[in-house]
């Protein structure tokens, strides 16, 4: 910081005393600072420069526009010197009520687009906003388990339960797949993933190996449906959970040959009593998603517990 010398020469201006107030209040631009101010642009932008200069304020990059706020570097004779101005300065007051205003007109832009886009705004694509995240975040909020992905594929959601699970088990038929999924583990450097390739029907998992079961997507797989979910119980210890997601009961013949499925989904009936024969208790399933273009394929999810 330079001296206090020529910092205070710098804010004997008490334009530029009113504008290091509002600063530090709030991150504001120049259009922003004029329209408080009541100044002109370059009258606004020749203060911040010098401020700049300084070492009293810094900016960063909004689209357009900079915003300008205090830097970290403000001694204690300079915080005595804005204490002073806040009160000796006359139009401080109205200079922050004019602040308010401004800021309240930031807000009501923000609830103008979401009044624009109210009722399709999960159609349209926001930026940053993915179910991965929602997963990532989700996840985050489980307790460490031991947990097996079943029909696991390439491994990309073996790979979002690592980043909490204690260990997870990957289980695929393909040998490919699995060769795919040990790669990326790697190359992601995860190294709680044990991929190991066999049946769902006849998993190379121990009795009581481990804590929760997902079947994502691979249950309409199997030939047999009820012999994996018996299996997916033999693997969970007691009062481990299960959980399913798969399709709702459809009538699109061609995903037998289009995606290999042997099942053409399975009703919420169907699926529940499909866990309880199994051992299940306390089945909850539900529909969740919907695709938006034909064949319009439902999503059904079901959670369980093996009882003890």
């Amino acid at each position: 910081m330079p001296s206090i010398v020529k910092t205070l020469k710098v804010v004997a201006d008490p334009n530029r005393l009113r504008i290091l107030l509002l600063l530090k209040g709030e991150e504001l631009s120049v259009a922003e600072l004029q329209e408080i101010l009541g100044m002109g642009q370059s009258t606004i932008s020749t203060h911040l420069s010098q401020l700049k200069q300084a070492g009293l304020v810094e900016d960063r990059r909004i689209g357009k526009s900079n915003l300008y706020h205090p830097t970290t570097t403000w001694g204690s004779p300079l915080e005595m010197v804005m204490a002073a101005a806040q009160k000796e300065i006359a139009e401080a007051t109205s200079d922050q009520a004019a602040m308010r205003r401004v800021l309240k007109k930031r807000q009501d832009r923000m609830r103008a687009f979401f009044d624009s886009v109210a009722g399709r705004l999960g159609r349209d694509y926001v930026p940053g906003k993915s179910w991965k995240s929602m997963a990532e975040a989700l996840l985050r909020l489980m307790p460490p388990l031991t947990i097996a992905d079943l029909g696991a594929g390439e491994g990309a959601f073996a790979l979002l339960l690592a980043a909490r699970a204690k260990k997870v088990i990957a289980v695929d038929s393909s040998a490919r797949m699995i060769d795919v999924g040990r790669e990326q583990a790697a190359r992601h450097g995860i190294g709680n993933i044990d991929f190991r390739q066999g049946d769902m029907e006849e998993l190379p998992i121990g009795a009581g190996e481990v804590d929760l079961v997902f079947l994502s997507q691979s249950l309409h797989h199997a030939l047999h449906p009820d012999r994996a979910l018996a299996e997916a119980a033999r693997i969970l210890e007691p009062g481990g959970r299960i959980v399913v997601l798969d399709l709702a009961k459809h009538r699109f013949e061609e995903a037998r040959e289009m995606y290999a499925d042997e099942w053409l989904g399975f009703s919420e009936a169907e699926l529940e009593s499909m866990l309880e024969n199994a051992g299940f208790v306390n089945v909850e399933t539900s529909v969740v998603d919907k695709d938006a273009e034909a064949p319009q394929f439902q999503t059904l999810l079901a959670i369980a517990k093996k009882s003890k």
